[in-house]
C-alpha cells in the first residue's frame, strides 16, 4: 500500500510539472518556427511531446532526492529520453518525402539515411538495449527487442489526428494493466500517466502536436511495460497483434480504416472538437 502513495504522489507531481512545462515550453516552440500544419492545415507547434521526457526526469529526481527507490527507472528513463531525442529530431528536421517504416528502411539500403530511418534504427538499438537488461535468455531478448520497437511505432502511427495516440496508449495500456496488474510498479507507470493526462485536453482540441518527440515516447513506454511486466504468452499475442498492424498500415490507411468503423469511429472523435 505504501508503494501506492508514492505511485500517487508521483502521478500528481507529473500532472503539476507537465502543465509547467507546457506553460514554458509552447510559446518556445512557436517563437521559433517549431509549428507545422495539422489534418485542418492548422499551424500549430510541433514536438511538444518531449515534455513527457522532461517531466519523467523531474519526477524521477524527486523521487531520487527523497531517497525512494522506483526498480526499473534509470532503465526506463534512458529509453525513454533516447526515443524522445530521435522523435525530436524527425520533427524538427524530417521531410516527408519519405513515408512509413518500409519506405525509411528502403531508402536505408539504397545508402540514404532519414531523419524517419535515423529513428528506426536507434529505435531498435534502444529496444535492443531494454531488452538485453530485462529479459532471462535470447529467446525473451529477442521477442522483448520487436516488441518494443514495434510498439514505439504503433503509437507513432496512430499519431495522425487529434487524441488518437493518447487514446490508443490508454487502451493498449489498460489491456497490459489487467493482464500485469500484480507484478506492475506503479512508481514506474504513473508518472507518465500523470503527465499524459494533463496533455490530453491540448491535444484532442487540436491546440498541440505532440509528434514523434511524444508518440514514440508513449509506444516505448507500452513496450517497456509489457516486456517487463507481462507473462510470455501474452506478450507473444501482442507481438502478433503488432506485426498485422504494421503489415495492414503498409499497404492500407489506417485513418480510412478507422472511418470506415463505427466503433473505431465513434472512439477516435469522442472528445474532439
Amino acid at each position: 500500500m505504501n508503494e501506492l502513495y508514492w505511485a500517487a504522489g508521483g502521478f500528481l507531481a507529473a500532472f503539476v510539472i507537465e502543465g509547467i512545462i507546457l506553460y514554458l515550453l509552447l510559446p518556445m516552440l512557436i517563437n521559433t518556427g517549431a509549428v507545422r500544419s495539422n489534418y485542418r492545415e492548422e499551424h500549430i507547434p510541433v514536438g511538444a511531446g518531449i515534455s513527457f521526457a522532461m517531466t519523467l526526469l523531474l519526477v524521477y529526481l524527486l523521487y531520487r532526492l527523497v531517497s525512494h527507490e522506483v526498480a526499473g527507472s534509470q532503465l526506463f528513463l534512458l529509453g525513454i529520453i533516447a526515443i524522445s531525442f530521435l522523435g525530436f529530431i524527425d520533427d524538427m528536421l524530417g521531410r516527408r518525402d519519405t513515408t512509413g517504416l518500409k519506405g525509411h528502411l528502403g531508402a536505408m539500403l539504397k545508402g540514404r539515411l532519414t531523419t524517419g530511418g535515423l529513428k528506426a534504427l536507434g529505435g531498435g538499438l534502444i529496444a535492443f538495449y531494454i531488452a538485453l537488461f530485462i529479459s532471462a535468455d535470447w529467446v525473451n531478448i529477442i521477442l522483448n527487442t520487436v516488441l518494443i520497437a514495434l510498439s514505439t511505432n504503433f503509437i507513432n502511427l496512430l499519431d495522425l489526428r487529434p487524441g488518437r495516440a493518447i487514446k490508443g496508449t490508454f487502451m493498449f495500456g489498460a489491456v497490459i494493466i489487467a493482464v500485469a496488474y500484480d507484478s506492475i510498479n506503479w512508481a514506474l507507470v504513473l508518472p507518465l500517466l500523470g503527465a499524459v493526462v494533463f496533455y490530453f485536453p491540448s491535444d484532442l482540441k487540436a491546440r498541440v502536436m505532440m509528434g514523434d518527440a511524444g508518440s514514440n515516447v508513449l509506444g516505448l513506454a507500452l513496450g517497456f511495460w509489457a516486456a517487463a511486466y507481462m507473462p510470455w504468452l501474452p506478450r507473444l499475442i501482442m507481438l502478433a497483434l503488432l506485426i498485422i498492424i504494421h503489415w495492414y498500415t503498409e499497404r492500407y490507411s489506417l485513418t480510412e480504416t478507422i472511418e470506415k468503423v463505427k466503433i473505431l469511429r465513434t472512439i477516435d472523435q469522442l472528445g474532439r472538437s
